[in-house]
């Protein structure tokens, strides 16, 4: 194998063994992730704005869900033309563009804006932010080594939690104070803070696929290589070969790899946390305030319960995924099983909410949302198929594919409240009792088929979401390469 001298201060290899790029790799990281609250602060801002702006624009509920649905219409196009570009340019210069196009598309609702405006905004903002998920983490993944990206990852994914948990409060006393059109203002104006911020502090990451063999080469040396460590813990020696062979991946045909299982499967999960994000984001805060019966000054803050959830979830499985990547477990045991048993106790906690109300309904709620909205696993774990010169395409297609679960949930929620006979009060009047009921009737409805999306996707994930066996497979049939990942034992 072909070595770096990693003793050689300012070597690639000899950063790594020090651990001289640790802190730069965390300070991007943290700006990633930053980056995600703002991203789905975005998509939070339509749903807290719902009481005030479906009245004030005129719109039914049907037509307010249709400019929910309208943010991912373009979200797929998005995905696949930004990765595209991620995938032969700089990643920080891609991120830097889309954050600009975020905060000027906020500005034309403060400015006075109607129905058509906002529809149009959101179609545009959705194609903007659709690949935000797979270059946040295609940037990510640039700066760790591969058994240390588990937890970058979803710290980048717990960025997606907060953006409305923060978003929630924050928004609520912007719209009390100065009315639902500033919400959009103030994203607007954030996110140029966070451009600015980004421009001076953003980087790609010595694993950012320019490097090629050379890279896996230092970073081989750097852990040093298990045939060179007399007395080395064999798992830790498993872990270091592990590491190696994902980095020296070879490009492989694209067909061969959008129609493998393992990315089937990660499409079908990802439609299910989509569906259940499109309904939080657009539909949330009206069933808590009519179904649940919580006062206005109260949706706000238990709107951010399942994001909450979802942030300590993906806490802990980040914690668990590195643990069990350094100890040399493969990525099916350490991301997808995990990933997999959170979606299946999703499906099965939305299955038993239209037999609660009250306290239970948001407990249930809280944990049937915050387990289906850590969807960034499922690239996260299908990166490790490829090579890193594949990786921001596959993770933005998957994303952009599976985006479409979040165009359908808004819209279907909307006609299903409808079809159970809701009707959207008269400017200044409130929704009576019966309308309540069917409203709630209808909720219920797409609470079931979320609960089976989920519970079968969860199955799916646990039994066949195997990125380690897809990744070796490729390899020996299109790159001619014996050992280019390692199989997972246990599959």
């Amino acid at each position: 194998m072909t070595t770096i001298n990693t003793r050689s201060a300012g070597t690639l290899g000899e950063a790594l063994r020090t651990g001289r790029m640790n802190r730069r790799a965390w300070t991007v990281t943290i700006m990633l992730v930053l980056f995600q609250i703002v991203a789905f602060a975005d998509k939070a801002v339509l749903g807290l704005v719902a009481y005030q702006a479906i009245p004030d624009l005129g719109i039914s509920t049907v037509q307010f869900g249709l400019i929910g649905s309208a943010f991912f219409f373009l979200y797929a196009i998005g995905s696949v033309l930004i990765g595209l570009a991620a995938g032969r340019t700089s990643i920080k210069w891609v991120i830097f563009a889309m954050g600009v196009a975020w905060a000027v598309l906020q500005f034309p609702m403060l400015f006075g804006g109607g129905a058509a405006v906002l529809l149009v905004s959101r179609i545009l903002l959705g194609g903007a932010e659709g690949p935000a998920t797979a270059v946040s983490l295609s940037s990510a993944h640039s700066w760790f080594k591969p058994a240390e990206r588990v937890l970058p990852s979803n710290l980048i994914a717990i960025g997606s939690t907060l953006g409305p948990v923060l978003a929630a409060p924050f928004l609520a006393f912007v719209i009390s104070y100065f009315g639902w059109r500033w919400a959009f203002g103030a994203l607007g104006v954030l996110g140029l803070a966070w451009v600015l911020v980004w421009w001076k502090l953003g980087a790609d990451g010595p694993f950012a696929g320019k490097a090629g063999k050379a890279v896996a080469d230092a970073l081989g040396d750097a852990e040093g290589a298990p045939a060179d460590r007399d007395g080395a813990d064999p798992a830790a020696s498993a872990a270091d070969e592990r590491a190696r062979r994902y980095e020296l991946q070879q490009p492989v045909p694209w067909r061969a790899i959008l129609l493998s299982a393992s990315f089937l499967i990660a499409v079908f999960a990802g439609f299910t946390n989509f569906w259940t994000q499109g309904f939080l984001t657009t539909w949330s805060p009206k069933y808590l305030a009519g179904a649940v019966s919580l006062p206005p000054e109260m949706v706000a803050l238990f709107t951010t319960f399942p994001w909450i959830f979802g942030a300590l979830a993906l806490l802990g499985l980040g914690f668990l995924g590195r643990s069990l990547m350094r100890r040399g477990h493969s990525v099916r045991v350490s991301i997808a099983v995990p990933f997999g048993a959170c979606l299946a106790l999703a499906g099965l906690s939305f299955l038993m909410l239209p037999a609660t109300s009250g306290a239970s309904s948001v407990l249930l709620l809280t944990i049937a949302a915050g387990c289906s909205v850590i969807y960034p696993m499922a690239p996260s774990a299908m990166a490790y198929a490829v090579g890193a010169k594949q990786r921001p395409v596959l993770m933005a297609v998957l994303g952009g594919v599976a985006s479409v679960g979040a165009i359908v949930s808004p819209t279907a929620v909307g006609m299903f409240m409808e079809q159970a006979g809701y009707r959207t009060p008269a400017p200044g009047t409130k929704d009576t009792a019966q309308m309540i009921a069917n409203m709630t009737a209808g909720v219920n409805q797409s609470f079931a088929i979320a609960g089976i999306l989920l519970l079968l996707a969860g199955i799916l994930s646990i039994l066949f979401l195997n990125p380690d066996r897809t990744g070796e497979r490729l390899q020996r049939r299109f790159a001619g390469t014996k050992d280019a990942a390692v199989q997972d034992p246990a599959g």
